[in-house]
């Protein structure tokens, strides 16, 4: 086991933390709507959509560190509904996205699987070059950076939208 990982599986934690304290006041009926301060309808990514959104990376950091990844696998039909190039809508019906408790069920339990092989990974893997090809390789050059950015920037950016989201709804800070 080595330093790095653990690193990032503690600043993880952080928002993963917040992450929580952001969702636990949310109404169930609210948790898949569109903000509508003053009945108009603005079309920022709803809870559910970003925390669906998020459930799709631990399984992937899982891959890169080489683990198995089926405990942290999503429900099959999520890459479908929250994927990079899904569109989040307002889910007037609830009948499109998964409820609230599913969602963050799968969220915590495929991030702790996330965090526990981050733990146990060897700095020399998160040294290694990142295996992705995209433009996020220059910005990410290590394996371990990708993943730092998987599970913190990536994490706390949609933890903003969904703070942004509360705002609007008139909820107070979390």
């Amino acid at each position: 086991m080595g330093q790095i990982g653990a690193m990032v599986a503690d600043a993880s934690g952080v928002g993963l933390r917040y992450g929580k304290r952001l969702v636990d006041s949310i109404p169930e009926e609210r948790f898949a709507r569109m903000s509508s301060p003053g009945g108009q309808l603005i079309t920022a990514n709803h809870p559910a959509f970003n925390m669906g959104h998020l459930t799709l990376y631990p399984s992937r950091v899982l891959e890169m560190l080489g683990v198995e990844a089926t405990p942290a696998l999503p429900p099959t039909h999520y890459s479908g509904l929250f994927s990079k190039d899904a569109v989040c809508v307002d889910d007037d019906q609830g009948h499109k996205y998964p409820g609230k408790l599913e969602l963050m069920e799968v969220f915590y339990r495929t991030y702790e699987v996330a965090l526990a092989a981050l733990r146990a990974s060897d700095d020399a893997q998160l040294l290694a070059p990142n295996p992705v090809d995209t433009p996020l390789k220059n910005v990410c050059p290590t394996l371990g950076s990708l993943l730092a950015f998987y599970m913190i920037g990536h994490v706390t950016s949609h933890l903003g939208q969904l703070s942004t989201w509360r705002r609007m709804e008139g909820m107070p800070s979390a």
